[in-house]
């Protein structure tokens, strides 16, 4: 258990390093980084009411790289967790909840991958920037939650 809500083994496991072979375990300040995410993202948890399914939380540098993640993705410390919330609404709907209530983070965005899956990408890293943005293949990063 990582925090009230989140456990070591969601925080990270992955299925792409367990097909591969890569040992996703964390340093102990990474550890660290992760029981600080785990608690701001129990806040999270609370507003929604609703459980939080995790897509991918830390990756170690191997794992970074295989499923595609950029060279300064706060995943690689910990600090970055993807996830939805089904039974409390969509990701966008998870974005807006988030955006207004008061929760500090460095970075939101709603994402959508080129196979249409969407979900939540939310960041506790070292500025909490309140920084919201929107990604898709088609049109990139922009600033803002846009529902498609």
């Amino acid at each position: 258990v990582v925090s009230k809500w989140f456990s070591y083994k969601e925080a990270v496991g992955s299925s792409t390093a367990s097909q591969r072979g890569i040992d996703n375990t964390p340093t102990p300040n990474i550890l660290e980084a992760i029981k600080s995410s785990a608690k701001r993202l129990d806040a999270v948890r609370e507003l929604l009411g609703k459980p939080i399914l995790v897509n991918s939380w830390y990756r170690c540098p191997e794992l970074n790289k295989v499923v595609g993640g950029s060279a300064t993705s706060d995943h690689l410390s910990g600090r970055s967790i993807d996830f939805i919330s089904p039974s409390y609404g969509s990701p966008y709907d998870v974005c807006l909840a988030i955006k207004d209530s008061g929760i500090e983070f460095a970075q939101l965005i709603f994402e959508t991958n080129s196979r249409g899956s969407q979900w939540v990408h939310i960041g506790f890293g070292t500025k909490m920037r309140g920084e919201v943005l929107t990604y898709s293949p088609k049109k990139g990063y922009r600033k803002g939650l846009w529902e498609s």
